[in-house]
Formats: structure tokens, C-alpha cells, sequence
């Protein structure tokens, strides 16, 4: 089953999607905040998503921020919004660097993109996680 990554700004939302087996993710679009929903219902229902993972926007110390806050407050009113989504709060520390440092962004399309790739990148490391918790219970077999 697919899952639907987000990496949410004040004005910008990256969003990135999973395979069927959970193995790989690619970026997908990037929206305006005040579009979400309406993007969300679209998106969940055309690509089958029942989870969505959320960059969880720690300090480097691990603390939370402003934005932590912003983010989780929006996550609480999306859970009501939509209670039949499972909503995953993922640790999204330098996510954004590694999009950016993947490649410069030069352009304003180029900036909007790099969102989705970095919602790639949660997603991801999200995927790799419950790939690590898979393995660990088979080799208690």
C-alpha cells in the first residue's frame, strides 16, 4: 500500500509517494498550505493512501521549535478532518539540506520542487525504518 510523505512549510507543502511494496518513494507535487486539503483528498483517494507520514520539525537538539508546534497543531486539525489516515509525525532533521544540496536551486520551479524532495527524503528514511523493524522481528524467528 502506497504512503503519502509531507514536508509542510508556513506557504509551501512538498509532498512525495511511496510504491506499493513501500521500497522506493519519488517527490510528487509541491502545494500551497491553503490548498492542502483539497489536495490531500484528491491525492489520498487517486493514489489509495491510507497513512501519511509528516516531517516532525525538531531542533537539532531535539527540542521543539515554533515551527514544531505549527506543524503538529495542523497534523492534530488533519487527523480530525480525516480520522480513516493513519498520521505518522516523522523526524524530519536536515532533510531540507540534503534536498538542497542535492542539486542548487536556481529557479522558483526549482525551489518548489526541492519541497517534494525533501518530503522524499522523510518518506524515505520513514520507509527504511519500518524495513529496519521488519527485519529485527524476523530475525527473532
Amino acid at each position: 500500500m502506497k504512503i503519502l510523505g509531507l514536508d509542510i512549510g508556513d506557504r509551501w507543502i512538498g509532498s512525495a509517494v511511496s510504491d506499493e511494496i513501500g521500497l522506493t518513494t519519488r517527490p510528487y507535487k509541491t502545494v500551497e498550505a491553503k490548498d492542502l486539503l483539497i489536495f490531500l483528498k484528491e491525492t489520498l483517494h487517486k493514489e489509495e493512501i491510507k497513512t501519511v507520514v509528516v516531517g516532525y520539525p525538531k531542533t537539532m537538539g531535539g527540542s521543539e521549535s515554533d515551527q514544531t508546534k505549527k506543524v503538529v497543531l495542523h497534523v492534530e486539525e488533519l487527523k480530525k478532518k480525516m480520522p480513516e489516515i493513519v498520521w505518522v509525525l516523522w523526524d524530519e532533521r536536515l532533510t531540507s539540506k540534503h534536498a538542497s544540496q542535492l542539486k542548487k536551486t536556481k529557479t522558483k520551479e526549482e525551489k518548489m520542487h526541492s519541497h517534494s524532495i525533501a518530503a522524499a527524503f522523510i518518506l524515505k528514511t520513514y520507509l527504511d525504518y519500518l524495513d529496519f523493524q521488519k527485519s529485527l522481528l524476523q530475525d527473532q524467528d
